[in-house]
């Protein structure tokens, strides 16, 4: 399969490194430094993009995957509320998109973990929940995408909550998510729950960028021969 990296920073490197193990070609790097190579490249060259950049970067990336008709995977976040156009363009142009706040299996599962715990705990009133991500001090957004997915799913089964925050003090009605930026941690999430006897915790620690990077490039070879908008729940089935 022919890869095409829009961004490379330190996740397209091990992305590259992997691609590269599975038997694959990659096509082209692009960064801030070389976008004027991007008319090169087509359908007729390319199989699969993967977009890993910045927040900045990302809406002119994914809206020229889209009008090229590529089958694109995108982890970049902090740029979501163009999704919706960006999905009507995949749409118009029988591309094929492919988002997900994390590419890793074991997040994902915690995705899941997360909703059922909140599920469970809904009638209990007494518990209130808190969400703490932890990320390098490279990370351009906060909160992370992942944080957000997870507060995601807490509103959908937490009835007096109906939005999130980030920061510590909050409303009745919201999901305080607290970020944090130290060191070169891949990435930690954490879903508290307390009440004046006891707590719940439950926390998905990444030890390297290797498990999202594989997944990002699974995706890609799933996603190369479809059209239509994709997230991880088609990869994985749903739960």
């Amino acid at each position: 399969m022919n890869i095409l990296l829009l961004g490379y920073g330190k996740m397209g490197k091990v992305i590259e490194q992997i691609a590269l193990s599975r038997g694959h070609q990659i096509v082209g790097k692009i960064d801030v430094t070389n976008r004027h190579e991007l008319d090169t490249f087509s359908r007729d060259n390319v199989d699969a993009v993967i977009e890993f950049s910045a927040p900045e970067a990302a809406y002119e990336n994914l809206k020229w995957c889209m009008n090229k008709g590529l089958p694109t995977v995108c982890g970049t976040t902090g740029w979501l509320h163009h999704r919706p156009e960006i999905e009507q363009l995949c749409q118009a142009h029988g591309a094929a998109f492919f988002y997900a706040s994390n590419y890793s299996i074991g997040v994902n599962l915690f995705f899941r973990l997360n909703k059922y715990l909140a599920k469970l705990i809904a009638p209990y009133s007494q518990y209130s929940v808190h969400t703490t991500e932890i990320h390098h001090i490279h990370k351009l957004d906060a909160p992370s995408g992942t944080a957000i997915t997870l507060a995601e799913g807490l509103i959908e089964h937490l009835a007096a909550k109906t939005e999130w925050a980030n920061q510590a003090d909050v409303a009745e009605n919201q999901i305080p998510i607290v970020s944090l930026r130290e060191g070169e941690v891949p990435g930690t999430h954490v879903i508290r729950y307390d009440s004046a006897v006891d707590s719940i915790e439950i926390q998905h620690v990444a030890h390297s960028r290797q498990g999202f990077a594989l997944g990002a490039v699974v995706a890609a070879e799933w996603l190369s021969p479809r059209k239509g908008v994709y997230g991880m729940d088609d990869l994985l089935g749903e739960d």
